[in-house]
């Protein structure tokens, strides 16, 4: 038989001497505080009684407030205001929530006083109310006290006006609070400082800086909260020269002692890539902030600098989660995805728990390594740390598994997500698209406008993009011309250069090169390099040099042109011309592109570049290619040198397509067994004609299923066929 255990009564007995309402107010405040407990309701009660039997209320009106703020229990409160009705007390206790870590219960207990009629409300109790909507994005209610101070005429005034501003823009209804705030007669830097910080929440940094000037314009000068704010503007926008003018302006006002300005002025000179300042106002720092840290690394991995931000990085004793994620983020985004997962584990291991935004990081580098075994183990880790529900990463994970070469994973994701956004839908849509399963992304296209999720540009994108890589000429040109006609959505330049692709792969170039004159707007890289690729496969010399000489004139630097065009010259045995093109990109100091290949396995990622020896399989690796070509030759397979950019001799051209990374890749995969898993192999570049035919072959005489995921799709290779068919 169970006991039932009394609950633990708080001893009120003491020595005479001390009197009575101070030992209350001792107790009240010591039960409230941390390390000990947060009194239970019938601890409470029990204080409430003494005071009401030894009438201290009368001598010490404070144990009252006290005894409210102590309380966890909403209802509770309710009662003790309906027995002591006072608007101050009130006050009190909704600014008390409003500060506290959860402001919705502001709302709760706003909610309570106007069911039950407890007191009357004043100016006053607004607006911690409203601050408590702004903090919980609660529009709804927000919107209804604006209503109500209006009905009780508290509408002018200017503290209750700030805190309007503050819902409005906290709920991202910048324009309405814009409206508010142009028509306030009174407005101090608080309020500015609530315009200002709405603009930035928003992403509008030109409005904010626009803004800031207005101020300066103003008889209300600037504090530290406001220029942080507007130099965190000018860092996400990249606007260096007004971040400098406002760097002027703090200088020439003296407020550069601070220490907040000081972090922000290295922020944002970091997220401007001007890492020479930023630097150098950290070296002046008395002590290395960690915030000030973290801005450094990852600014130096924006600009590409990963070493240097690693090494600030490992100079950090104590690294928070913001610390770790800056430093994965940077892996991820500087085409180190292993090195990023990597250090993922560390994280692990040193006990700090990933937060949304360091797993969106890590399922984008797991992404970027095509490795389908880590891409497992990061989605079990997902789901087993309560991140499976985020919206976001399950979009993330959506793209992770395409580009890892799973479909059936990535559909697998896309059908259990109980909510799905246009991001969902077009991330599926582009991971079919990279598969060469044109009609199939066509149909889910059909079946998100069915349930009335309207497509965005990047949706369209993905949609044309599919159409290119699967020859549906007809599809592409319908879905082109009902962007405007259906979604008023105006074509861009991606748009404009998935149609030049599309025709272009299918030999309608003239019709592709027309479409460009038609542009609204003046062809970027995009569009002549997608006309410029599709005059290489058709060998139309003519219109190639054309669109390479239009490419050139934007980006006298651009690698992919000279070398699109050397292949031009080259299929036309047109040696002259393909020596003059290496001639211009040894003058400028242009250098193509290395081809880079690697394939996981056993959960390492093994990486290979063109005639690598640098493996410590390097041996065994190159003898079994050796025997891959020779079992390939006898069956009627013949190395295709036209990709070699060099007058050599034939046999030398032969040699040379042999020793593609995706080819020693590829015989690393077949050394791990015989009719295993799938071999799945990535690369950085587009896979050239020989290894596309060399891959087939080996999945038909090996019996070997292939994955080979290129700059631009995937490839899917078995019993001697691509999924591609050939076309990409």
């Amino acid at each position: 038989m169970s006991t039932i255990l009394p609950q633990p009564s708080l001893t009120l007995t003491h020595p005479p001497n001390p009197k009575p309402h101070l030992l209350l107010s001792t107790l009240l405040t010591s039960s409230s505080s941390t390390p000990t407990p947060t009194p239970t309701l019938s601890q409470l009660k029990q204080i409430h009684a003494q005071i009401l039997r030894t009438g201290l209320l009368q001598q010490s009106p404070s144990l009252l407030t006290k005894l409210l703020l102590c309380s966890s229990s909403l209802d509770y409160s309710l009662s003790l205001l309906r027995q002591f009705p006072n608007t101050q007390l009130c006050n009190k206790i909704l600014r008390h929530l409003s500060r506290s870590p959860h402001p919705e219960k502001t709302l709760l207990f706003y909610g309570g006083l106007r069911r039950k009629g407890v007191v009357l409300l004043d100016s006053f109790s607004f607006p911690p109310i409203l601050k408590a909507c702004a903090r919980v994005s609660a529009f709804g209610e927000g919107r209804e006290i604006h209503g109500l101070t209006v009905k009780m005429g508290f509408d002018s005034d200017p503290f209750l006006q700030t805190g309007l501003v503050g819902v409005y823009a906290g709920c991202g209804r910048v324009w309405d609070a814009r409206f508010l705030f142009d028509r306030m007669s009174v407005r101090d830097v608080v309020t500015w400082s609530v315009m200002l910080d709405g603009y930035s929440r928003a992403g509008l940094h030109d409005d904010t800086l626009l803004l800031f000037e207005e101020m300066k314009s103003s008889d209300v000068s600037p504090d530290v909260v406001v220029l942080a704010t507007v130099l965190s503007a000018c860092g996400r926008s990249g606007n260096l020269n007004s971040g400098k003018s406002i760097h002027r302006y703090i200088s020439d006002t003296n407020f550069v002692s601070d220490s907040h300005l000081h972090i922000s002025l290295i922020t944002m000179y970091a997220s401007c890539g001007s890492m020479d300042v930023a630097h150098h106002l950290f070296d002046k720092m008395p002590s290395k902030n960690i915030i000030a840290s973290t801005a450094l690394i990852s600014g130096y991995s924006k600009v590409g600098k990963i070493k240097i931000a690693r090494s600030i990085f490992d100079q950090i004793l104590e690294k928070d989660l913001v610390c770790w994620s800056a430093m994965i983020a940077g892996y991820a985004e500087s085409d180190s995805p292993n090195e990023a997962i990597k250090l993922f584990k560390e994280m692990q291991n040193s006990g700090i728990r990933p937060d949304q935004v360091t797993m969106l990081s890590v399922i984008s580098a797991c992404g970027h390594l095509g490795a389908l075994d880590q891409a497992k183990w990061i989605h079990i880790f997902v789901d087993k740390n309560g991140f499976g529900d985020i919206l976001s990463i399950n979009n993330a994970m959506i793209d992770m598994y395409s580009k890892c070469g799973s479909l059936d994973n990535a559909r697998l994701v896309f059908d259990e997500m109980t909510k799905r956004n246009v991001i969902s839908w077009t991330s599926m849509i582009i991971g079919l698209a990279m598969y060469g399963e044109g009609r199939l992304a066509l149909r889910v296209f059909d079946q998100m406008k069915r349930e009335r999720i309207e497509p965005n540009e990047v949706t369209f994108v993905g949609v044309l993009y599919a159409c290119s890589h699967a020859g549906l000429v007809d599809e592409g040109r319908w879905i082109f011309a009902s962007m405007i006609k259906e979604h008023q959505i105006a074509p861009m330049h991606e748009h404009y250069g998935c149609m030049v692709d599309l025709l272009g792969r299918a030999n309608c170039l003239e019709e592709a090169a027309e479409l460009i004159e038609r542009m609204p707007f003046e062809p970027n890289i995009v569009v002549w390099g997608s006309l410029l690729g599709a005059c290489r496969v058709h060998g139309n010399v003519g219109l190639g040099e054309l669109a390479a000489k239009r490419l050139l004139k934007i980006d006298p630097d651009h690698d992919g042109a000279y070398v699109l065009l050397s292949n031009i010259y080259a299929k036309a045995n047109r040696w002259g011309d393909v020596g003059e093109v290496r001639r211009l990109m040894k003058e400028r100091g242009i250098t193509k592109e290395r081809g880079c290949s690697w394939i996981e396995l056993d959960g390492e990622i093994h990486e290979f570049f063109m005639g690598d020896e640098s493996h410590p399989k390097a041996d065994e690796i190159y003898e079994k290619l050796n025997e891959v070509v020779d079992e390939l030759k006898v069956v009627g397979y013949a190395p295709n040198s036209g990709s070699v950019l060099v007058d050599l001799e034939e046999e030398e051209k032969r040699e040379a397509v042999l020793l593609h990374s995706e080819k020693l890749a590829l015989a690393l995969g077949l050394l791990n067994g015989g009719k295993g898993p799938c071999i799945r192999i990535v690369k950085n570049l587009r896979v050239c004609e020989d290894c596309h035919s060399f891959m087939k072959w080996v999945s038909k005489v090996f019996e070997r299923e292939i994955v080979v995921r290129d700059r631009t799709r995937f490839h899917h290779y078995r019993n001697g066929l691509c999924s591609c068919k050939d076309f990409w």
